[in-house]
């Protein structure tokens, strides 16, 4: 086997990696998606909850004001009743009439307050239920998730020791340079000459598919590891290309 050869054999089962850990990858890809749609409603969820704090807390603090108001209106009250003279009595009147409108305001914002609560009560009931049914969608998710690794272990773990064992095949030199271009360019590491007209020596590379000249096809069909001179891919003869070359060149 040629090197080229060689390389085109660990490159096939590369493919076959890549492909069974695509499904996996689409997998955690939507398990990802799902906590972080989690995450997201967890987050708006502790907002709601903190602003439904916030609101309490100052709800508790004006219906608080306005008892402590309503206990000095009372005090101030009794004071009235046991006045000595019209003018004390006009004076506790005066301060009662502005105690009443202070009060009233609290009251108002504590009314306020309440009607806001109750509307943030409805938003977190939803926020919760939400945050519920996105727990078990991503809870199906990590399941298939796991489903998808538990049926690509074991072919995985052979196509892996298949691998390997081609890959000690191969001058370390030439998986050097295979290794940097799958690293960079994937599935298109390697890619075959297509033959456009024979009689005329046409032939393109069959990643970039613009033409390259004749000496790459006489080079491959020597065995030699060939790069095309337009991207750079590693170029290999598929057994009808390389049956038609081998006779061509003979001639």
């Amino acid at each position: 086997m040629t090197v080229t050869s060689k390389l085109l054999a660990v490159f096939r089962v590369d493919q076959q990696i890549q492909g069974l850990q695509t499904r996996l990858r689409g997998a955690e890809r939507y398990l990802a998606e799902q906590t972080k749609q989690l995450a997201s409603l967890g987050t708006e969820k502790d907002a709601i909850e903190t602003q439904l704090r916030q609101l309490k807390a100052s709800e508790s603090n004006a219906e608080g004001e306005s008892q402590r108001i309503a206990t000095h209106i009372d005090e101030l009250r009794d004071k009235m009743n046991n006045a000595t003279s019209n003018k004390e009595y006009k004076a506790f009147l005066s301060e009662v009439n502005n105690l009443k409108e202070i009060r009233s305001t609290h009251d108002e914002q504590a009314i306020e307050f309440l009607e806001q609560i109750e509307a943030l009560n409805i938003k977190l009931e939803e926020a919760n239920k939400s945050v519920e049914e996105r727990e078990k969608v991503r809870e199906i998710a990590e399941q298939q998730r796991q489903e998808r690794s538990d049926e690509i272990a074991e072919k995985l773990a052979e196509l892996t020791s298949k691998r390997e064992q081609l890959v000690n095949e191969v001058p370390k030199d030439a998986m050097s340079i295979y290794e940097e271009l799958l690293e960079s360019r994937g599935e298109d590491a390697m890619a075959p000459l297509e033959i456009v007209d024979k009689k005329r020596h046409e032939y393109v590379c069959g990643s970039s598919m613009m033409t390259v000249p004749v000496e790459i096809a006489a080079s491959l069909i020597q065995g030699k590891l060939t790069l095309s001179p337009n991207d750079g891919c590693i170029l290999y003869l598929t057994p009808d290309a390389e049956e038609e070359l081998a006779g061509m060149f003979k001639k």
